[in-house]
């Protein structure tokens, strides 16, 4: 029987429509993902894989066996049973040029650098720009009802016990809230159940899942759109919490410099990425669901299987020719395709917010990449007033940017690099007080992704510790002096690095000894 579905430009009820597969004229035959892999090629990060792969637990072994913090991106050009397809694994992972080529800045030596660059870019919004279909690069080829599978695309099993082949994990999942209009891109796990059908697991909380629940209540199928073969810039605004109100296209557009290219689809109303490899469209119904899961997640553990998970009933796929499916390995420390650019993201937001409140001497927010990227966030101030510490401890638990599942909050005195995790275990063993210097937060914004909460069904709800990592403020003046390296010795020894026959580059060091109060250490 016919399946396909056109709605009108509203998104409203479903019609029947004949199925037909058909070729729409091309746009410029290269992709924004095209582009941005051109860059990474020129840095010679880039590693082409053209041995045969198996998309079954194979290309994420190799992907999870190379990803350390300098791996580069890896583009498997030979996929087993899927020829003409391309797959791409670990697009930014722990590296942090890759990750400044995202955002569209050159690279820089220092994470800081890259969060405070992110959070100028954050507050620069800017809307979408509407083109015509034609000029779409993903509908080079459509593909309408009965004619669509969409297994022809190299879905992938990363781990072993994964519940299925997963279409969706670097995508960007296009709803729209049905009362105001507001448009949200996110990112959300997709198990192929069937030819024209993809699961959709969203958290509860999660942006889809309330448009979702207002479509339903209205009685009517939620329309939904998926994107694959995307800039990892799309990757990185979709997969990020940004406020509820708001469309990710802006964030994109504003942190890119320059407006996304979207066009209004007929069948489900709703704008797409015109420069994606591959797209598709369908509806949400209520009650239609099916077993998904488990899958591997962030957390480096599985997440729970589903018995109840919704699934699209893919009606349209349009795609470039030989498009290339962009894969993240979520994963445990540094393996985590999601981490660094989480971590970036999250310290960029929670710095913005704390600058929102009013909240002074905020020298660097860092979010730990190998904790989940999520899970322990470092903050480092100069202390200028009582309380000034456990304030920011608070805010930065629980402002927009910092309250989803993160663990930790660690306060740190100025002269810690928040990114340097040995300078932050070194703060928190001198300067805290087990006693005085921890707080917890109680029934706090979880996910069910956290295996540590059980039984399951209390993991909407968790807790935060703070702790206080700072010299103690009532002390501070007489607070025993640290050690720290000459300037001159430093930049002199610096000077003479090769020369003494030192490898690498030289640690950047940027807080010295005022040699004028020599003699005064308590």
């Amino acid at each position: 029987m016919d399946m396909s579905v056109t709605v009108g430009a509203a998104g409203g009820e479903p019609q029947r429509a004949k199925a037909e597969a058909k070729t729409i004229a091309r746009g410029a035959n290269s992709s924004d993902l095209d582009a941005w892999l051109e860059k990474v090629e020129a840095l010679g990060e880039l590693k082409r894989i053209t041995a045969e792969v198996d998309p079954d637990l194979e290309a994420a072994t190799i992907t999870y066996l190379v990803g350390g913090e300098k791996s580069p991106a890896l583009l498997f050009e030979n996929i087993k049973g899927h020829p003409g397809h391309r797959a791409l694994y670990n697009m930014i992972g722990c590296n942090l040029s890759r990750f400044c080529l995202m955002i569209g800045e050159q690279p820089v030596d220092h994470p800081l650098k890259a969060v405070q660059i992110l959070q100028q870019k954050l507050g620069r919004k800017m809307p979408p720009k509407e083109i015509s279909a034609d000029q779409a690069i993903c509908n080079q080829n459509v593909v309408e009802g009965d004619d669509i599978d969409i297994r022809i695309f190299p879905a992938q099993r990363m781990w072993p016990l994964d519940g299925g082949m997963y279409l969706g994990t670097g995508d960007a999942v296009v709803t729209k809230d049905p009362e105001t209009g507001r448009i949200n891109v996110g990112t959300y796990r997709m198990m192929i159940k069937g030819p024209r059908e993809v699961g959709v697991y969203t958290s509860p909380g999660k942006d889809a899942t309330i448009d979702r629940e207002k479509w339903w209540k209205m009685g009517k199928p939620m329309p939904i759109a998926a994107a694959y073969g995307i800039d990892p810039l799309l990757f990185l605004v979709a997969a990020t919490s940004l406020p509820k109100t708001e469309c990710e296209y802006e964030y994109y557009s504003g942190i890119n410099g320059a407006p996304i290219e979207v066009f209004t689809s007929e069948l489900t109303g709703l704008p797409l990425p015109a420069r994606a490899e591959i797209v598709l469209e369908g509806f949400l119904y209520p009650d239609e669901t099916f077993a998904e899961g488990p899958f591997g997640e962030f957390t480096g553990y599985y997440g729970r299987p589903s018995g109840a998970t919704p699934f699209m009933r893919v009606e349209r796929v349009r795609y470039r020719d030989n498009p290339t499916l962009t894969c993240a390995l979520m994963a445990d420390t540094a393996a985590n395709e999601a981490g660094l650019f989480w971590a970036a993201l999250r310290s960029a937001g929670i710095w913005a917010d704390l600058q929102k409140l009013g909240v002074p001497g905020i020298k660097g927010v860092w979010s730990i990449p190998e904790a989940a990227g999520w899970g322990i966030t470092v903050v480092s101030i100069k202390q200028m007033y009582a309380g000034h510490a456990p304030q920011v401890m608070a805010l930065a638990a629980q402002c927009t940017a910092g309250a989803y599942f993160g663990k930790y909050v660690i306060v740190v005195d100025d002269d810690v690099d928040p990114t340097n995790v040995n300078q932050v275990l070194w703060a928190m063993a001198t300067r805290s007080r087990p006693a005085q210097s921890i707080d917890i937060l109680r029934e706090t914004w979880s996910t069910y992704l956290d295996p540590s909460l059980n039984p399951p069904e209390i993991r909407p709800w968790g807790s935060k510790c703070l702790i206080n990592a700072c010299m103690d403020y009532r002390f501070i003046k007489t607070f025993s002096k640290r050690t720290k390296l000459s300037k001159e010795a430093y930049e002199n020894v610096v000077a003479r690095w090769q020369e003494l026959g030192l490898s690498g580059s030289p640690p950047v060091i940027s807080v010295f000894e005022d040699e004028k109060s020599a003699g005064s250490v308590s």
